[in-house]
């Protein structure tokens, strides 16, 4: 039972640290041979931790070789566009200019109902709307809409307009003081104190969520009482 413990925890870490690695990720944003590689992992994983028989170096070593050669794949892919092409294909227009690329969807196995569903969830009914409709070497398709099908912008209408857009940073996450936050935003201890004695708060402990941008407004959050 703690070899079985000892050897899941050891391949488990592993694993995490050869996807942090290789970037962060969804499934449906990998390229083909990240997916590939993926699913190879996962088997290989699985067999050391179920059979205590095969030595758990002959798990690793595979795994890390697999690792190592996604590594050499993705800095042989930032050096050549050749490379990258022929590893990770390269973008296909299924739709230009209102038309169905017939020949290009053939080609990549995407049906009629695929592109419809795509362009439904764009919010996008009229396949004359669209000016470009894009594979992705991921798999995902972007659409680019006519101008005149595109939502209305001041930019468009040429007016202009505040930018009042801010990126708020958590400095205190369910009742802990995330102090790399607090830093990004150059205030100290001493801020925050006041802040909370501002709001009859006595201690962070008593705060779900507290937020500051780089205006220096605040959003304080407390906790419920149960």
């Amino acid at each position: 039972m703690v070899t079985a413990f000892i050897r899941t925890i050891l391949l488990y870490c592993i694993l995490m640290v050869g996807l942090r690695l290789m970037g962060k990720r969804q499934i449906g944003e990998l390229e083909p041979s990240e997916l590939v590689l993926t699913l190879i992992i996962s088997d290989l994983a699985a067999v050391p931790m179920q059979d205590f028989g095969i030595p758990l170096v002959n798990g690793v070593l595979p795994i890390v070789t697999l690792f190592s050669l996604s590594m050499l794949l993705s800095f042989l892919s930032l050096r050549s566009v050749r490379f990258r092409d022929l590893a990770c294909g390269h973008p296909t227009i299924l739709v230009q200019n209102g038309k169905v690329q017939q020949k290009a969807m053939a080609r990549n196995r995407f049906t009629v109902d695929e592109l419809f569903e795509v362009l439904r969830g764009q919010g996008i009914s009229d396949l004359s709307a669209v000016k470009y409709a894009i594979l992705e070497t991921n798999g995902s398709v972007s659409v680019l809409p006519y101008t005149k099908e595109s939502p209305v912008t001041p930019s468009v209408l040429q007016l202009e307009a505040q930018d009042d857009v801010t990126l708020p940073v958590v400095v205190i996450n369910d009742g802990r003081v995330i102090r790399r936050g607090l830093e990004a935003r150059g205030f100290d201890q001493a801020w925050l104190v006041r802040q909370l004695r501002a709001r009859n708060i006595p201690d962070p402990r008593h705060v779900f969520l507290l937020t500051v941008d780089e205006k220096g407004t605040v959003v304080c959050v407390p906790k419920e009482v149960p």
